[in-house]
């Protein structure tokens, strides 16, 4: 009987043993884990993920709303990507237009999401084209962004981070020359381009873009005959269009004109390679 209180002492003794335990494992279980310990990114549009997998390399785990072939413009997410959202670390946004219609309610499914915005510090044309991701020098920028959301949320491997962004941005600088050096020979001409998503590619490259679509809607038949003008004053012969929306204004005006219509994508994953076969794509079509 006299042996209790030595029990009991064993026995606190272990219970404050596992208690400190179980409390460095909830202090680690603060660091965001997904699969295999990763961080668990949500982005808007495709090109995006690209631009965090390039930074976050294997520390990160990206899902994208806007799925292919889809539109930014008035994409509205599932109820299965909403619950998802409640398990994410960040969400990365770049305020493209159906954002603005759920960035609220993105917002409160999950408070404790921190939410990045990627175009901080970009000066909009108009105030309000959301198409930055489309020129590499912009994309230095939105590196800069995603790079400081990801150390906020994942401090341990800043460093892991910073020297990806640095990599990435080198090679942005490298793709930046290479499409000034493949449209040197085009420079000051016009383009024509069903959807207009192209004005920064055609701001850093001295290029002028003409949209086809007016105000997000088909030519009307005056305006399509007024096109069809400024096509055949300017020489054009290409009509640019991107695969998410229709090819018929541009394939009336294609006829007319003796021209050929032909897909550049804005939204393709692969954002390196696709920037730069999109720009071999006006180099061609503006030098015929």
């Amino acid at each position: 009987m006299k042996a209790r209180p030595r029990v009991w002492v064993v026995v606190i003794r272990l219970l404050t043993i596992l208690a400190s335990v179980f409390g460095l494992i909830g202090c680690a279980s603060t660091i965001p884990t997904g699969a295999e310990g990763k961080v668990r990114i949500v982005v808007s549009i495709l090109p995006q993920a690209y631009f965090v997998e390039r930074i976050g390399g294997d520390r990160v785990e990206v899902t994208v709303m806007v799925p292919p072939g889809a539109s930014p413009a008035t994409y509205e997410p599932t109820a299965s990507q909403m619950r998802d959202l409640s398990r994410a670390d960040v969400y990365i946004r770049i305020r493209v237009p159906f954002e603005e219609a759920w960035m609220d309610r993105i917002a409160a499914v999950n408070p404790s999401m921190l939410i990045v915005d990627s175009s901080t510090d970009i000066e909009r044309i108009g105030g309000k084209d959301p198409h930055i991701w489309l020129s590499p020098r912009l994309v230095k920028i939105q590196a800069e962004n995603i790079y400081q959301g990801l150390a906020e949320v994942d401090p341990e491997h800043a460093d892991f981070y910073a020297q990806n962004k640095e990599q990435f941005i080198k090679d942005l600088d490298a793709l930046d020359a290479e499409i000034a050096d493949l449209l040197s020979g085009v420079k000051g001409k016009k383009f024509m381009v069903f959807h207009p998503s192209w004005s920064y590619f055609a701001q850093d490259y001295g290029l002028e873009q003409i949209p086809v679509e007016i105000e997000g809607k088909e030519p009307s038949a005056a305006e399509l005959a007024e096109l069809i003008e400024i096509a055949k004053t300017n020489d054009i012969k290409v009509i640019f269009v991107a695969p998410q929306f229709s090819t018929r204004s541009a394939e009336t005006i294609a006829r007319q004109i003796g021209g050929q219509v032909v897909f550049v994508d804005p939204l393709a994953r692969d954002w390196m390679n696709n920037l730069r076969a999109v720009a071999k794509a006006f180099a061609q079509g503006l030098g015929e």
